[in-house]
């Protein structure tokens, strides 16, 4: 027979795995508003990409705001 799973730890495990996606894809739009300009042209450099740069940063903030969720015993 199993042991039954802590509720305590499996809640902070998956808060953890959705913080972890979601910085995963906040660092993602700050490396795409970076490399897309080195690698086409530097003239291409436009609003947008300070956009994505500055979304990729909150998406990464929003991603230390959900490790506020986790519990202690």
């Amino acid at each position: 027979m199993k042991p039954a799973r802590d509720p305590l730890v499996t809640f902070n495990e998956r808060v953890k795995l959705l913080s972890s996606t979601i910085n995963a894809l906040g660092l993602g739009m700050v490396g795409f508003a970076v490399l897309r300009p080195l690698t086409d042209s530097i003239e291409n450099v436009s609003r947008e990409t300070g956009y994505w740069a500055i979304m990729g940063l909150v998406v990464h903030l929003v991603s230390h705001y959900i490790l506020r969720y986790l519990r202690k015993v």
